[in-house]
């Protein structure tokens, strides 16, 4: 019955968005209403709330990754590799001037 009432969950609110007070207040909702014992409702939001992350760091993952994308594509230089160049052009720089 759990499994149930997560996956009616998860689908309902969106699991990237769910926080940790959200997460407890659904939880306490649902055992009230589904007569879940304590366990179960901390079992609940214990695991809503490694769904979020879970979904949360998908999210994040996939946001670089397409960033990563456009920067490629539009040949934009990395802050490292700005850094690097900046720091060589400075060491010929100052063989230059000796």
């Amino acid at each position: 019955m759990l499994e149930m009432l997560e996956k009616a969950v998860m689908t309902t609110i969106g699991v990237a968005a769910i926080t940790q007070k959200k997460a407890e207040e659904l939880a306490a909702e649902l055992k009230e209403r589904f007569k879940l014992s304590e366990e179960e409702g901390k079992s609940l939001v214990d695991r809503i709330q490694a769904l979020a992350t879970e979904s949360r760091e998908k999210v994040r993952e996939t946001a670089e990754a397409e960033v990563q994308k456009v920067v490629d594509r539009l040949g934009i230089v990395s802050r490292d590799e700005f850094d690097r160049l900046a720091k060589r052009v400075q060491e010929l720089e100052s063989r230059g001037s000796v």
